[in-house]
């Protein structure tokens, strides 16, 4: 099945545009908003990545999270650990962020492409919060409702 794109608003951040200071490592290090505008009613749960696409390691994964009950917002500031109380048990696996966001950082004077992706899935995933992205993604795949992305840059 081929996912449907979901549309969605990551607040402070436009598509090709500057990531926040409060989302980055050197700033607040916390998790942005996001504000979904078409998610689909059969969406029993959402995920987020973040990945940077300008790591030598090819597109290093920053951020993953999954069971997120499906909602048309994700509040900023997601709180570190294996499982998120606050967003229905949503569970946070391996990235650079272990079990946690972990925003842009770059070495100073680089600049670096990010990916955020949010996926709205058909139902829960029974995966281990030591799985990451790759994991995450093939445990997930038949399963992903919509899928959209948007990128920017952090220097």
């Amino acid at each position: 099945m081929k996912a449907e794109i979901l549309n969605f608003k990551c607040v402070g951040l436009s598509d090709g545009g500057k990531f926040p200071i409060e989302y980055t490592g050197r700033g607040q290090d916390i998790s942005p908003e996001f504000i979904l505008k078409n998610l689909s009613s059969e969406a029993e749960t959402l995920a987020v990545t973040l990945e940077d696409l300008s790591h030598p390691i090819k597109n290093f994964t920053h951020w993953v999270i999954w069971n997120i009950p499906a909602a048309e917002r994700i509040a900023p500031a997601v709180p570190a650990g294996k499982r998120v109380s606050s967003l229905g048990g949503a569970i946070q696996g391996i990235g650079y962020g272990l079990h946690r966001y972990a925003g842009p950082k770059p070495p100073r004077g680089k600049t670096h492409m990010y990916r955020l992706t949010l996926y709205s899935l058909s139902q829960r995933l029974d995966l281990s919060s030591y799985a990451g992205k790759r994991t995450f993604l093939r445990k997930a795949d038949r399963l992903i409702l919509q899928a959209g992305s948007i990128t920017g840059a952090f220097e």
